[in-house]
């Protein structure tokens, strides 16, 4: 058991060296294959934060680019999407910063319209159960779409991209205790305007 604990630990610190060696040397092939493992997961949480598609597309490529010129900075120890949904998040605050003067905290108060109807994925067997989930997917998009952003994007990045408050504590550059109050409020919001039908 010890030697596969050993193994698997050594295989996880050369994948990151790897991954190091390739980001330093822009390598064409590590690139494509980092977009394709994380281009649905990284274009959905930029579509969360901005609340359009073209506007998260455009994102998403400035992040690809950011990472081809940054991928010096990335360290072995760090995980990957971690530091790949904080390049993503520091474009989009220097975005929004363009576009209104305000931060993504300031943005507490505002309500963004609901995301890209293309993102929402039902699969059933019957039609009545399809119509049935889609309206009960598109409510649920309504109603985070319509929470803060800062609620929004810690309640993605912890439920939709399965990442650890630790994580998200790096990604979004606060204290854990700040991310955890912000999930509990969150979902407190999410409740309230589900159990309360309002959007």
């Amino acid at each position: 058991m010890a030697h596969t604990i050993y193994w698997f630990e050594n295989s996880m610190e050369q994948e990151a060296l790897e991954l190091v060696r390739g980001l330093r040397r822009r390598d064409p092939e590590l690139l494509d294959r980092l977009i394709q493992q994380y281009h649905y997961r990284l274009l959905r949480y930029l579509c969360m934060l901005v609340g359009h598609r073209e506007t998260a597309e455009d994102l998403f490529q400035e992040t690809w680019v950011r990472v081809l010129e940054k991928g010096h900075q990335y360290r072995a120890q760090w995980k990957f999407e971690s530091w790949l949904f904080s390049v993503a998040r520091n474009l989009t605050i220097d975005f929004l910063r363009r576009r209104q003067p305000q931060s993504l905290e300031a943005l507490l108060e505002e309500t963004p319209g609901a995301p890209p109807r293309e993102l929402a994925a039902t699969n059933a067997p019957t039609s009545f159960e399809a119509l049935a989930q889609s309206e009960e997917a598109a409510r649920l998009a309504a109603v985070v779409a319509a929470l803060p952003p800062a609620y929004r994007e810690v309640l993605v990045l912890r439920f939709q991209e399965d990442l650890a408050l630790e994580e998200i504590a790096g990604i979004v550059s606060a204290p854990l205790s700040t991310v955890k109050s912000r999930l509990y409020r969150g979902l407190e919001a999410l409740r309230e305007r589900w159990v309360g039908g309002t959007v």
